[in-house]
């Protein structure tokens, strides 16, 4: 039997609070892994993340970063994925970028993978996630809509610290 395809992968911002939800997830679901390449700015760089039992330093992000990455995701906010990510995409990555840069960019699926996960199929080298509220929001309201056709939705939300990153959050603590 053949062995299944394992993955090298960048986490562009791992030391943030989703780069570190997204390694738990990483772990949790069991993704395979073969190669963990996480990246920070200089400030973090050097600092130990944890996976599947293995303490991996952290890496200073430029743009050779991604020779030999197969996925690379981006959560350290719009302006490093501006920035950084046409270089993934140069090097052969797939990227999967949390930010907002590219939500509104016609040839980038926009994924929920509940919602409309075989779009990810439809990318030129880049998904977008949609913001976290909208992604919550619309969970909920997607059985609703196949069921009874909902066209139009009035909401407001209160937007999670979080969103800010881990340092919005240690402020919101102090």
């Amino acid at each position: 039997m053949p062995k299944a395809k394992s993955y090298h992968i960048a986490i562009v911002g791992a030391t943030g609070a989703v780069g570190a939800e997204l390694l738990d997830v990483l772990e949790r679901r069991g993704f395979p892994v073969e190669r963990l390449l996480p990246l920070s700015s200089a400030r973090s760089a050097g600092k130990v993340v944890s996976f599947r039992n293995s303490e991996i330093a952290v890496e200073e992000l430029s743009p050779e970063s991604f020779k030999g990455i197969d996925l690379a995701f981006f959560s350290a906010g719009g302006d490093i994925s501006r920035r950084y990510a046409p270089f993934a995409r140069e090097a052969g990555a797939i990227v999967i970028d949390n930010s907002s840069v590219f939500r509104m960019e016609a040839d980038v699926p926009l994924v929920i993978p509940e919602i409309n996960g075989e779009d990810v199929r439809q990318h030129s080298g880049l998904i977008a996630n949609p913001n976290c509220t909208t992604a919550v929001t619309l969970m909920a309201l997607y059985p609703l809509h196949r069921a009874f056709g909902v066209r139009r939705v009035f909401a407001a939300s209160y937007q999670a610290v979080s969103g800010s990153g881990a340092r919005a959050i240690h402020e919101l603590r102090a």
